[in-house]
């Protein structure tokens, strides 16, 4: 059968006390006040780790300092105290839970399963930037779109003329299919100097905003409206866009010949 001591030595890690930290508060308890040496000896710890403990408790409500050196002594608070301190770590715990819940989502965004897709999330103006810089670190060279050009440029002005540029310089040739409107016939007239074949579709029936640029084993899509760009890491994924992007291709070729 446990001690009365032992048992209360034990309880006191509820309310988020050391071993020693619960051995020296009970000890001032009985002690009601008293020195270093005094309160480190019926605690049971030396000298040197008593100090430390008690600036600890000190420091958590649990014990105040009475007088100055040589004659400084610790005296115990009440035990109420134990109960602000449990209210204070059930808080910071709440705190920490919030944090950890922002966090677990971008940790998770670079958690890597073999044979698992890699997703990621880029938010803001600089988000959408950060998705397509990274289509212009392909190695293999090609790379096919389906382009929203008014909402693209609309969203980052002063970006793409210098990334078509930046795409030509990198030997990046690209497909794309755009919405038949003026920005995407203007677009498609500097095809051979911006190293581009284009294909229309009609905007009234087939016009879309976001962007979506397949390269390499990723599938990366740009949400204008949303300001939210996101990029897939998939061979499979990848792969069956393309066959979605050459369906759409041979679609939109046959709607060109039909004067669509």
């Amino acid at each position: 059968m446990k001690s009365p001591a032992k048992d209360l030595l034990e309880n006191l890690r509820y309310f988020g006390l050391t071993k020693n930290e619960s051995s020296v508060y009970l000890a001032l308890l009985e002690l009601g006040r008293g020195t270093v040496s005094q309160i480190s000896r019926k605690g049971n710890v030396n000298r040197t780790t008593g100090y430390d403990i008690l600036d600890s408790l000190v420091n958590k409500g649990l014990v105040q300092i009475s007088g100055k050196e040589p004659k400084q002594e610790y005296v115990a608070e009440s035990p109420d105290n134990l109960l602000k301190v449990l209210a204070t770590r059930i808080e910071e715990a709440k705190q920490d839970l919030e944090k950890a819940k922002e966090l677990v989502p971008k940790l998770q965004s670079l958690y890597r399963v073999e044979g698992r897709p890699q997703v990621k999330f880029y938010e803001g103006v600089e988000g959408l930037r950060e998705v397509f810089e990274d289509t212009l670190k392909i190695p293999n060279k090609k790379m096919v779109a389906f382009a929203a050009l008014e909402a693209q440029h609309a969203a980052l002005p002063d970006f793409f003329p210098r990334y078509y540029q930046r795409r030509v310089e990198n030997n990046i040739s690209m497909r794309a299919i755009f919405p038949k409107t003026p920005g995407g016939i203007e677009r498609a007239n500097q095809d051979k100097t911006e190293a581009r074949e284009s294909m229309f579709v009609p905007s009234d029936q087939y016009g879309f905003n976001p962007a979506i640029n397949v390269y390499d084993d990723k599938v990366m899509i740009a949400s204008f409206p949303e300001k939210l760009g996101i990029i897939i890491e998939s061979a499979q994924i990848a792969d069956v866009m393309r066959k979605i992007f050459e369906l759409s291709w041979i679609g939109a070729k046959q709607l060109q010949k039909e004067g669509k």
